[in-house]
C-alpha cells in the first residue's frame, strides 16, 4: 500500500520516508496504520510488556547472545575425551589448571594419565549436567 504526501498530494512508495516531490516528511501508511491498530486490540498488555521487555529485554523474538560465550557441550565432551592433557580446562580459560593436568600427564610418561584422566572425565560429566556453568571470566556456558 502506497503513503500519500499530505503537503503536495503524490503518492509515494512505501520504502520512503520523505516525499520524492516535496521532500517533506511522509507519515506511516494506511497498512501500518491498520497492523498496529490490530496489534493494540487484540493483547494490549502483551504489547506493553512487548515494548518495555522484561529487564530491558524484549520477551519475545530472538534474545541477544555473547558471541564469546562458551559452549557447555564441546567443554564437557573435551573433558571427557581429552581431560587427560586437560584441554577442556584451557578452553574454559583456566589455564594453571590445565597446564597442571598437561604437565602430570607429560612428566609421568603417561602414568599420571590415569589420574589426570578421570580428574577430566569427572570435571567433563559436572560440566555437562550443570556443576561447573561459567567460564574462568564468570560467563554462563552456553548450551
Amino acid at each position: 500500500m502506497a503513503k500519500m504526501c499530505k503537503t503536495c498530494g503524490t503518492v509515494c512508495d512505501d520504502n520512503f520516508n520523505n516525499c520524492p516531490n516535496c521532500g517533506s516528511v511522509l507519515g506511516i501508511s494506511q497498512n501500518q496504520q491498520v497492523n498496529q491498530q490490530v496489534n493494540q486490540q487484540v493483547n494490549p498488555q502483551m504489547n506493553q510488556y512487548y515494548q518495555q521487555g522484561y529487564y530491558g529485554q524484549p520477551m519475545y523474538g530472538p534474545q541477544p547472545v555473547d558471541p564469546t560465550a562458551k559452549s557447555k557441550l564441546a567443554a564437557g565432551l573435551l573433558g571427557i575425551f581429552l581431560g587427560s592433557l586437560g584441554i577442556h580446562n584451557f578452553y574454559l580459560g583456566y589455564t594453571g589448571k590445565a597446564v597442571a593436568q598437561l604437565l602430570i600427564t607429560i612428566l609421568t610418561c603417561g602414568i599420571g594419565g590415569i589420574v589426570t584422566s578421570i580428574w577430566g572425565l569427572i570435571e567433563g560429566i559436572f560440566i555437562l549436567t550443570g556443576r561447573i556453568n561459567v567460564d574462568a571470566q564468570g560467563k554462563p556456558l552456553t548450551d
